[in-house]
């Protein structure tokens, strides 16, 4: 005889596990993403990464988090760096139990692709397809990224190609292995260079296998009570008219001036711009020495007298709003529900959504000609090869927060920009080498 307590116990495993059994998958359908549902899905998102290996191991914590992000009305986390290695069921099942879904990045700083001296190497590709074989299991893995802001400057484009073909290879990858088609794509820096050459280029051309199933664009111009046309939105608008893949914000949340109000959240998901883009990541969850968290786990601490403390900010506990960016936060979210599109009625047009041209060489500008075969698996490109004229010198004009944020895990490519834990994590793989 089973006992009360243990009838409720099994009981409740049931629930929870007809709760993940009907986690709708997202998929990349023409230029919008859908839910198996038949829904059009807008990612309300959160970059999330509390520790620099991998947040997602501590269940405990997930349910925590995952609990408070279902308050706010977030439906997506993104994770920069995670560890293939172990098993992440505890947390992504509390997530989906919150109906939120995973973006993750594929690359770690040993694997990154580099802009200075760009490879794509099957030690790359091995590492890559590490991580999509450990998120592929779980029905809330939305979408996976090659790589976040390779390409930091106008003279960086001819780093592109390399982006392209870790697309054309994971796409191969999954495919070859039969794994449900979860989106891979590419998480840029907002360099005005190369607008819109990249997201162009990595969308375009003949060949199905090698274009990118999503674009994203680290997004820091909307600063303070600033507005559509003001902030240069109305700009991003016109890039991605007639864009012919799922394309949204991967990092937003200026954070000066403060208080940070996210009035950029209502034009995101206004039909003005919802029609092309699908939503937005704000960055960031935890608070940090950058000053961008929507909650932390208790005051700053001497990080001397607490391993938890990366920083001297802890890194686990009960997560407490920061106000009133939190609540700004989320009274922006609790009035935005673009309706979209279903299915049944987009996929009549779908077909008919052609690529974009390929962007070709210009001297002073974009310097890689976009009909130009991609390097196969540890080629090295000659630059002839790709482009043409002198390359450029122009950078951003707004560092992204993962870039430039100072006192942060969160996946970065500068050195600047970096926490000291996350640093002695850089030095100590220097010294392995």
């Amino acid at each position: 005889m089973f006992k009360p307590a243990m009838l409720a116990l099994l009981f409740g495993f049931a629930v929870l596990h007809n709760v993940l059994a009907a986690t709708p998958t997202i998929s990349a359908i023409g230029s919008k993403f859908f839910t198996s549902d038949g829904d059009q899905f807008f990612i309300r998102g959160i970059a999330y990464q509390l520790i620099s290996t991998d947040p997602l191991i501590d269940t405990e914590q997930c349910k925590r988090d995952a609990t408070q992000m279902k308050d706010l009305n977030a439906n997506v986390i993104r994770v920069y760096h995670v560890d293939p290695t172990v098993d992440h069921r505890g947390c992504m099942d509390a997530f989906a139990e919150a109906g939120i879904y995973l973006f993750v990045d594929l690359d770690d700083f040993p694997t990154q692709i580099e802009q200075e001296h760009p490879v794509w190497n099957k030690t790359q590709l091995n590492a890559f397809s590490l991580v999509l074989d450990e998120f592929q299991r779980y029905d809330n893995t939305a979408g996976v990224f090659v790589g976040n802001e390779v390409l930091t400057t106008a003279a960086g484009s001819p780093a592109a190609p390399y982006v392209k073909a870790a697309i054309r290879d994971i796409k191969a990858y999954r495919d070859s292995k039969k794994y449900r088609k979860i989106p891979i794509g590419y998480s840029a820096a907002d360099v005005p260079g190369n607008r819109p050459m990249l997201q162009n280029y990595l969308a375009c051309g003949d060949s199905d296998e090698e274009r990118a199933e999503f674009f994203a664009l680290n997004v820091y111009e909307w600063c303070g009570d600033s507005s559509y046309d003001g902030s240069g939105y109305s700009m991003l608008v016109q890039n991605a008219t007639d864009y012919n893949i799922p394309i949204f914000v991967s990092e937003t949340g200026c954070r000066v001036p403060r208080p940070r109000l996210f009035t950029d959240q209502s034009a995101i998901f206004d039909p003005e711009m919802s029609n092309t883009w699908s939503g937005a990541i704000v960055y960031e969850w935890i608070e940090e020495a950058n000053n961008y968290g929507l909650i932390s786990y208790g005051p700053k601490v001497d990080p001397k007298e607490s391993t938890d403390a990366l920083d001297g900010f802890p890194r686990s506990g009960k997560p407490t709003p920061v106000s009133p960016d939190y609540s700004n936060l989320k009274s922006q979210w609790a009035t935005l529900t673009p309706s979209g599109v279903k299915l049944s009625a987009y996929s009549v047009t779908a077909g008919s959504i052609t690529p974009p041209a390929c962007p070709t060489s210009t001297a002073g500008g974009w310097i890689v000609n976009g009909d130009a075969s991609l390097p196969s698996l540890g080629q090295t490109l000659d630059s002839a090869a790709t482009a043409s004229g002198a390359a450029p010198t122009a950078s951003a004009t707004k560092a992204s927060a993962s870039a430039t944020g100072g006192g942060t895990v969160t996946g970065g490519k500068e050195v600047a920009g970096m926490g000291i834990g996350l640093i002695g994590v850089m030095i100590g793989f220097v010294v392995w080498l």
